[in-house]
Order: C-alpha cells, then sequence, then structure tokens
C-alpha cells in the first residue's frame, strides 16, 4: 500500500512531550516518529522482532524496551513512558501515541492551546482517520469507531494529548487490564476533577492493518474483555459500559440459548417447540432490518446492511471477549 509523504510540522512547542508504544510495527513506526519529529519522544517497545527498537533510536527517539517478564500490553508501555517523561518537570504536556498512528500537522499546536486556555482540561483528542477506509469493510468500521462527537467528553482512546498534573494525579494505567484500559483511565482522570474535550480538528491517522474477518473477529473479542472489565470497575461512573454488557448477554447469549433449548424440546417431546428458535431467528432479522434503517440516512442502504450485519456477528465476538474476561478473573485476574 502506497502511502503519501506525511508532512513534517513545526514543532515548537516548549514542554510537549511524546509516548510511543509499539510491538513489531515496521515502516507504521517510521511514519509515526516522523509526525513528531522535534519532539522529545521515548518510545517504549513490547517485545519487537523487527527492528522497531533500532528504528526508533535512528529516529532519535529515547527507548525503552519491557522485559518480557512482566507480560506486554499497552498499559505497561504508557506506564513506562509517562513515568520517564514525569520524571522531568520541564515537560507539562505529554502526547500519547500509537505506534501505528501519525499525527496530523497543526494538532499538537491546537491541543496545547486548548489545554493552556483552560487549566481545568486534563486531555483532549482530535478526530482519527483510518487509512483507507473505503479499502475495506473493517477499516471503514474502524473509521466510524474514531468519530467521536465534538465537546466534552466521558473518555478517551489510546492517542491524546495530555496535561502532565492530570496523569500525576490520576496514577498508572491499570496494568491488568489488556483492553479498555484507555477508558478506564479517563473515568479515573475524571473522578480526580479533570475535563476531558474532543475537538473539532484532525488528530492523526490510524492504520490498523485489518483487511480480513480474523483480524476483525480477534479485535471485536477484545471489545468485548473491554466492555466487561469496564462494567466491574465503574457500574455508575459509566453506566454504558453495563448496558453494552447486557445487550451483548441478550443477543448473543440469551437468544442462542433460547434457540438451542427450543430444538432440544423439539427433538425430545414436540415439534411445536421449533417456534422457540424460529422466534428468536426472527428478533435476530428484525433487530438488523431495525438498525439498517436507523444508519440508512448517514451511510446509504448497502452500507448500512454491512454496519448491521457486523454489529450482530460482533456480539458472539464479544461474548467470547466476556467470558473469557470472567474466566481471567476466576483465575485470578490474569490475562
Amino acid at each position: 500500500m502506497a502511502f503519501p509523504d506525511i508532512a513534517v510540522p513545526d514543532l515548537a512547542l516548549p514542554g510537549v512531550a511524546v509516548v510511543v508504544i509499539g510491538r513489531n510495527e515496521g515502516d507504521r513506526l517510521d511514519r509515526c516518529l516522523r509526525s513528531v519529529q522535534g519532539l522529545r519522544t521515548v518510545y517504549v517497545d513490547s517485545g519487537s522482532s523487527d527492528g522497531s527498537a533500532d528504528r526508533a533510536r535512528a529516529a532519535g527517539a529515547e527507548v525503552i524496551e519491557l522485559d518480557a517478564a512482566g507480560g506486554f500490553s499497552a498499559a505497561r508501555g504508557r506506564n513506562a513512558g509517562i513515568e520517564r517523561l514525569l520524571a522531568d518537570p520541564a515537560v507539562l504536556h505529554v502526547q500519547l501515541l500509537d505506534g501505528d498512528t501519525r499525527l496530523d500537522p497543526g494538532w499538537l499546536a491546537a491541543g496545547k492551546a486548548a489545554l493552556d486556555a483552560d487549566p481545568a482540561l486534563g486531555a483532549v483528542f482530535g478526530r482519527l482517520r483510518e487509512e483507507d477506509a473505503d479499502g475495506s469493510i473493517y477499516r471503514w468500521l474502524c473509521d466510524l469507531e474514531w468519530a467521536v462527537a465534538h465537546g466534552p467528553a466521558d473518555t478517551f482512546g489510546g492517542n491524546l494529548l495530555a496535561r502532565a498534573a492530570a496523569l500525576r494525579d490520576t496514577g498508572p494505567y491499570r496494568t491488568e487490564m489488556i483492553a479498555g484500559e484507555d477508558p478506564d483511565y479517563a473515568l479515573r482522570m475524571r473522578a480526580q476533577g479533570w475535563r476531558i474535550l474532543s475537538l473539532a480538528v484532525p488528530m492523526g491517522t490510524h492504520d490498523s492493518g485489518i483487511d480480513g474477518f480474523g483480524p476483525w473477529w480477534r479485535r471485536t473479542i477484545r471489545a468485548g474483555r473491554g466492555f466487561a472489565a469496564l462494567a466491574a470497575l465503574h457500574p455508575t461512573a459509566a453506566p454504558g459500559y453495563a448496558r453494552s454488557r447486557a445487550r451483548i448477554l441478550f443477543w448473543a447469549g440469551a437468544i442462542p440459548l433460547a434457540a438451542i433449548i427450543g430444538l432440544a424440546l423439539a427433538i425430545a417431546i414436540d415439534r411445536c417447540w421449533l417456534l422457540l428458535p424460529l422466534a428468536a431467528l426472527l428478533m435476530v432479522a428484525l433487530q438488523t432490518v431495525r438498525v439498517t434503517a436507523r444508519e440508512s440516512g448517514r451511510h446509504g442502504p448497502l452500507r448500512a446492511f454491512a454496519l448491521s450485519l457486523f454489529l450482530t456477528i460482533g456480539k458472539y465476538a464479544e461474548m467470547v471477549g466476556l467470558l473469557r474476561h470472567h474466566c481471567a478473573q476466576r483465575r485470578g485476574g490474569t490475562s
């Protein structure tokens, strides 16, 4: 896939430093580091085997290579980079950045201006776009996920500009979380009295590399794990996650279970029980039609149907994630 040349912004931004995390990002890491060229940058590597650490050194970044003994996770990587930068009192704002993302020119200046203008803001983020969003349905779904309404925000993702004081107040990311660690951190930051703002400004371009069903399915399983963890950790501060968990349990738990019970009873007792799986199938079909109708105005009928279909299929992947989360909790919370 060909990429256009990346414009390197004017980064005369005193007090701003960058934490980049990654594992085997390849050329994506080069583009990421070029987009923050000129700023103090700490790259935290999670056991890459493609020479990512050497790429980062060649780009002028400080490199931290995590050892495998502690386990690799985005949370652990962010913590290592944040700890390094917060040791320097000259660092006032920290841009957290995934190695598969490159910043837009002008984002850091806009984000810094917003933080400087409002001392109550703990973090800001802008519009993230997916690379080649029209190249596959999976990339388009990612691009939809990044579309967050402008204005006050409850949570953020992995790419944001945070005030150093807010990071100190909030403390480290939860390293036991392999999914949902970013919304969890945002909720904890807000609990410390800081506000979060989504700016109407382009922030960057993300390259998921997801062009097939398998990677999308695995990513959706991780989302299910995140919903389960966040619903348990923040039942009142973020009730939306509990509602998401309930929807997963209904559509990928109760509905299939009812269908299986109906089939079993039809075989063992009476064929009239076939009405139960037929009713379950009808409910799924009606839900797909309802979502398609709701989204057709925004995306057109074909894309709306694809979105509805993947939302339906995704519930089963998220159910796998829920189950894996609860199995991990029974083992003592390790992943």
